[in-house]
């Protein structure tokens, strides 16, 4: 949860306002469809360098909620601008708040929603990544980063530590010395050491970003949806159990899809020849 002191955009442009596809407006983010099964979400605050703030989480959580009930759309890209994917969380929002207040309210609690989310979701990372930023990019299934991207937990220069997950997730993604020492110091990493160390999967230049991101998106989106779901599923429940109960985990899960119908159409179309028709049944 940070956003760097002195970080601002050249950009004088107001928020642009965005629709759902439920009806709903946004303020704070923009949403599109950039192809046919992909919901593309982008962070939309120019001038605070897209800093999370309550009224963008609570868009974010709706926008999220919206594309994972939709049948329409299997697979989900989050991104923010070329400048920051968001750097940080809005300081002004939580400089004055008591304990009583933020432990009271449950502060910050929704902004790991994203975690329920059962469809696919690719961060596309360019700029910066810092604290609350870097938080939210990690709670996506896949990290693409753009080629300047800036990653970090510098909330230990704000006398706080991280609060929305980076004090956890980073330790699993890239070790537990490594990890420690970027949340005790609050340096800056920068998208070829977060690719070295497994945090992001691929890097590529800035303006492409997006468009690679989207382009695995609509790969994943065409596999079966039950299938897509239940790996995900398996990846994460085992990434918190022992290797013996994940595997057992896994198989039962393995076994559920042999009374799906996509298995059948799959491994019929495997053994024919042809492309699949999944179905989602």
């Amino acid at each position: 949860m940070f956003v760097a002191r002195g970080l601002r955009t050249a950009s004088a442009r107001v928020s642009i306002r965005a629709y759902s596809t439920t009806g709903g407006s946004y303020e704070h983010i923009l949403v599109s469809k950039p192809s046919p099964k992909v919901r593309l979400v982008t962070l939309n605050r120019p001038k605070a360098l897209n800093a999370l703030c309550t009224p963008l989480i609570k868009e974010l959580n709706h926008a999220l909620r919206a594309a994972d009930s939709d049948a329409d759309i299997g697979s989900i890209v989050i991104t923010g601008s070329e400048k920051a994917f968001a750097a940080g969380a809005d300081i002004k929002e939580m400089k004055d708040q008591t304990f009583a207040e933020v432990y009271g309210k449950d502060f910050i609690e929704s902004w790991s929603d994203q975690s329920f989310i059962k469809k696919p979701i690719i961060s596309a990372v360019n700029g910066y990544a810092l604290g609350g930023g870097c938080e939210l990019a990690m709670m996506g299934d896949i990290i693409y980063a753009g080629e300047k991207a800036t990653f970090g937990q510098p909330e230990i220069k704000l006398g706080v530590i991280p609060g929305a997950g980076g004090s956890q997730r980073l330790p699993l993604l890239i070790g537990k010395s490594r990890a420690m020492e970027l949340i005790l110091t609050g340096r800056n990493f920068s998208a070829a050491e977060a690719l070295q160390w497994g945090l992001v999967s691929k890097v590529f230049a800035p303006e492409k970003l997006v468009d690679e991101a989207v382009k695995t998106a609509a790969e994943i989106a065409e596999f079966s949806p039950l299938a897509v779901k239940a790996g995900k599923e398996v990846v994460n429940e085992g990434y918190q159990l022992p290797l013996d109960q994940g595997l057992k985990y896994e198989r039962r899960v393995f076994h559920s899809l042999f009374g799906s119908k996509d298995q059948k159409e799959g491994m019929a179309a495997f053994t024919e020849k042809r492309k699949p028709n999944f179905t989602g049944e």
